[in-house]
């Protein structure tokens, strides 16, 4: 080989190394900067998931599930057959949370009561809208009758305002604008005899004491029922007062001629743990007065901690 080829290929031989050298640095440089951003982006990616976690409240270890609903009705009818277990008699029952709005209802049947003197609370109702509807303001002698009404069960002042709004026509007629929509009132003078439901009681219930947006009573008209509600005598306090304190209520109490069983009723508002509730109990066939008493103030008592399970 002539010496200059001999210098040639030595010169080339010393470039090689360098050359591969700057190849790899390049090919490394390359790998290194798409590792780069591979590993930025997923790192961007998990942040952008850790956040959207974050703000949603979700848990990226726990799948998600749909909450449990609470059958009110079903455990409050399994709560009202274990109270009513002993007791002769029928018994429905319509219970309201006045603060969140959870209620639970149950009935003994398809059927109505005989109200005896809870319909009081509502014709004291019918004949506040009569008197707004004309204008004015409860007369002094209206008002006589509505506190003997309400806080002594007198009849007799009862039977005076029952001919004032009209008896079962005036009745109904009212009942139309307060939303309850079983409740029938009683043939002639009967006012006893007018039939209703525990759910119908629960919505008049909700009308004297302002619950929900549709009111037919105003705010003077319903302080007034509360007032005489909260002043019944005290040897008429017994009913849904069993279940809480702080009570404004009105109980009904009758012995049908007929069979000689008793219909006993009570409907009110009762306070307990700093919670509000509205309590319509209803029922008939007891053999006593203080035996149909008993069921009722069993029945009340085993209703309202149901509605605990709503939250």
């Amino acid at each position: 080989m002539p010496p200059q080829s001999r210098r040639r290929r030595r010169r080339d031989q010393r470039r090689r190394p360098v050359l591969y050298a700057a190849v790899a640095s390049a090919v490394l440089l390359s790998a290194t900067a798409a590792t780069t951003v591979y590993v930025k982006a997923r790192a961007h990616d998990a942040t952008a998931l850790v956040s959207h976690i974050t703000s949603s409240g979700e848990d990226p270890s726990v799948s998600p599930s749909p909450s449990p609903t609470v059958d009110l009705d079903a455990l409050l009818a399994k709560a009202v057959r274990s109270a009513a277990a002993g007791h002769d008699g029928d018994v429905s029952v319509s219970v309201l949370d006045m603060d969140t709005g959870t209620r639970a209802s149950y009935a003994s049947g398809d059927r109505t009561y005989d109200t005896a003197s809870i319909v009081k609370v509502d014709i004291l109702a019918a004949l506040l809208l009569r008197a707004r509807d004309e204008g004015r303001s409860l007369t002094a002698r209206e008002k006589t009758y509505a506190t003997a009404m309400i806080e002594h069960s007198d009849n007799a002042s009862t039977t005076q305002l029952w001919d004032t709004i009209g008896r079962a026509d005036g009745l109904d007629a009212a009942n139309e604008r307060l939303g309850l929509s079983g409740t029938t009132g009683g043939n002639g003078p009967l006012w006893g005899l007018t039939q209703t439901t525990a759910d119908d009681q629960l919505t008049l219930l909700k009308q004297v004491f302002g619950v929900g947006d549709d009111l037919a009573l105003d705010a003077d008209a319903r302080a007034y029922v509360q007032e005489l509600m909260g002043n019944v005598e005290s040897d008429q306090a017994w009913g849904v007062s069993a279940a809480g304190d702080d009570t404004a209520l009105k109980n009904g109490w009758l012995q049908r001629s007929t069979t000689g069983l008793w219909d006993i009723n009570s409907v009110g508002r009762v306070s307990g743990a700093g919670k509000r509730y509205l309590v319509a109990v209803v029922s008939n066939g007891s053999a006593t007065k203080d035996a149909g008493i008993a069921l009722v103030e069993d029945v009340a008592r085993a209703a309202v901690p149901v509605l605990s399970a709503g939250g």
